[in-house]
């Protein structure tokens, strides 16, 4: 008997292609968050701050370095894009363009959370409180908290803006010891880095899958970092745990998107999502309601990442907690990756479900622009008033996506760029702004003056912090010859020229409501009476300087010479599906 060898099938596995040279500026950022991690795990504790500093404004330079080297290069190369990583990532225009803005964000976020000159706590290892901790002083004088505490040292020294022991409860003898230490937490840099590399690929995704990915590596670190603020701790930790709750209910329905738009397409690739719905709307039956479904889920979750209304409620209380760098990074960098991949999903996956979606983006833009107004106005602290600001401009913003075309684009990123400086301005001025701490005397330096009342007469003691902060004010409020006042123009014009004439009036209706409290704080600096309990201006290192001073002359240059910037956007405004 005659035996026949079995034939074997075996399925050729191809293996993945990496192209390295494209997506070189999310490795560098990535791969020094990795090293920044290890540096935690092992360098001394005296060395770990001046390490990190340097190591993560060099990686983030680097990385824009190496950005320009692709922009260049495909510039030369067509400059239409191309994809990378099996099509996970997409390297095109508006990639290389938000990705080069989320870099110079991250920069001077970084140099802000590097600032040690704000704040003076106890200084270590003080004589006085080794005696109290021994018995012969009372140990009620040194267990109310770091501001009675101090009054049992010698001095007081400079720190950061974070609390030394972000596991202590707050207020606590073990946070208390941890400062006495001069304890640093300097995990906030791989933290910072991770979520600016998440950032990076949030925008530049070509699926669901990675976009989801991308939404939960710089969504995580950021809830983190919201909990670390080294006053008012038990407001930080509150902002965190609302943060995560409500950033994880916001993920699920993303996830959950993406699951449906899978079903009805097939696919997670946005381009392949694209052709399917473009194919089924011009199909005899039509049927694009799991398409429908799958968009509406996934506008949740980005929308809430945007601070879109009605998905907006964590951001003022996220914003007043979370420690004034955080907050500064979040406003600006998130705005941009978040807007980024709505543009994205919008634009190359559901462009064909126009119709349908219009409306409810409509009723969105419109609901974001009056109550983030309405609700500015009401407010008594400037953190909060900010925030809400944030809230009207994400409407304002989201003009440029309803628009739909090359201008509409061009305009929401030329937005994007205006803002993300203003915004980062604003709140890193409202940290220099100190309250005298009365328990600790005139050498420690109180917590954040965010109660408005308290702005009373500060531009007429201060007038270089109320000149800029009032820049500041007058661009969020569209002002000539501010960035405001020409990212506002484009994005009606884009808005008007494709039959948004009432969202363009309904912008204009809101930007007056708005005009009207920022005008208000700039009164008050400048012409109110000094309260009793006026608050002072600490001189921060070259750290916070120069990056308050990057953001005015970018305020400044915007609004008087915008046109190499908006001749940028124009150009990048071309996805590649």
């Amino acid at each position: 008997m005659t035996g026949i060898a079995p034939t074997t099938h075996l399925a050729a596995i191809e293996a993945p292609s990496v192209e390295y040279g494209l997506v070189s500026p999310m490795l560098i950022v990535f791969g020094v968050a990795v090293v920044a991690v290890l540096v935690e795990a092992f360098a001394p504790r005296r060395i770990r701050y001046p390490i990190q500093l340097v190591l993560s404004v060099g990686g983030l330079l680097a990385a824009f370095v190496a950005l320009i080297a692709v922009a260049v290069a495909e510039t030369r190369n067509g400059g239409d894009g191309q994809f990378a990583m099996s099509g996970a990532v997409v390297v095109d225009r508006p990639t290389l363009f938000l990705q080069g803005l989320l870099l110079l964000v991250a920069i001077i976020s970084v140099a802000f959370m590097g600032e040690r000159r704000l704040e003076r706590v106890v200084a270590p290892g003080s004589m006085d409180l080794d005696a109290a901790r021994s018995g012969t002083r009372p140990r009620q004088q040194v267990s109310d908290g770091p501001g009675a505490a101090a009054q049992a040292t010698l001095g007081a020294v400079e720190a950061d803006m974070f609390t030394p022991s972000g596991a202590s409860v707050p207020n606590t003898d073990a946070e208390f010891e941890a400062t006495r230490a001069g304890a640093v937490t300097t995990e906030v840099f791989p933290l910072t880095m991770l979520a600016v590399g998440g950032m990076m690929l949030f925008p530049a995704c070509g699926d669901l899958l990675t976009m989801f990915i991308a939404l939960e590596v710089f969504s995580l670190p950021l809830y983190l970092l919201c909990g670390l603020a080294r006053r008012r701790r038990l407001i930080s930790q509150e902002a965190s745990l609302k943060y995560f709750l409500l950033g994880a209910f916001s993920s699920a329905f993303f996830l959950f998107g993406a699951a449906f738009a899978y079903g009805a397409t097939g696919s997670l690739q946005l381009g392949a999502i694209g052709d399917s719905i473009g194919q089924a709307a011009n199909a005899p039956d039509d049927d694009t309601v799991l398409p429908l479904i799958a968009l509406g889920l996934l506008s949740v979750g980005l929308l809430f990442k945007i601070g879109a209304v009605p998905f907006h409620a964590w951001i003022p209380d996220v914003y007043q907690g979370a420690p004034s760098p955080v907050t500064a990074f979040m406003a600006a960098a998130t705005k941009i990756a978040a807007f980024g991949a709505l543009l994205r999903v919008f634009y190359v996956g559901f462009g064909d479900l126009r119709s349908d979606w219009e409306p409810a983006l409509w009723a969105v833009a419109i609901a974001t622009m009056l109550i983030g107004a309405v609700m500015a106005v009401t407010q008594t602290d400037i953190k909060r008033m900010l925030a809400y600001s944030s809230i009207t401009h994400a409407g304002f913003i989201l003009l440029g996506l309803i628009a739909f075309d090359q201008a509409g684009l061009a305009a929401t990123m030329f937005y994007l760029a205006a803002y993300a400086f203003s915004t980062f301005g604003a709140f890193a001025t409202v940290s220099v702004v100190r309250e005298t701490d009365r328990l600790s005397g005139p050498h420690v330096s109180g917590r954040e003056a965010t109660e408005i009342s308290q702005w009373a007469g500060l531009g007429r003691r201060y007038p270089l912090v109320g000149a800029m902060f009032s820049m500041f004010l007058l661009a969020f409020a569209g002002i000539p010859l501010t960035s405001g006042f020409i990212a506002k123009f484009d994005v009606f014009a884009a808005a008007a020229g494709n039959g948004g004439g009432v969202l363009v009036v309904v912008g204009v209706i809101s930007s007056a409501i708005a005009a009207y409290f920022y005008i208000r704080i700039i009164v008050a600096m400048f012409f109110a009476d000094v309260p009793v309990d006026a608050p002072h201006v600490v001189k921060p290192s070259v750290l916070t300087t120069s990056s308050i001073a990057v953001c005015t002359i970018v305020t400044i240059v915007l609004g008087i010479f915008p046109q190499p910037v908006l001749d940028l956007a124009r150009d990048a405004a071309q996805f590649l599906s």
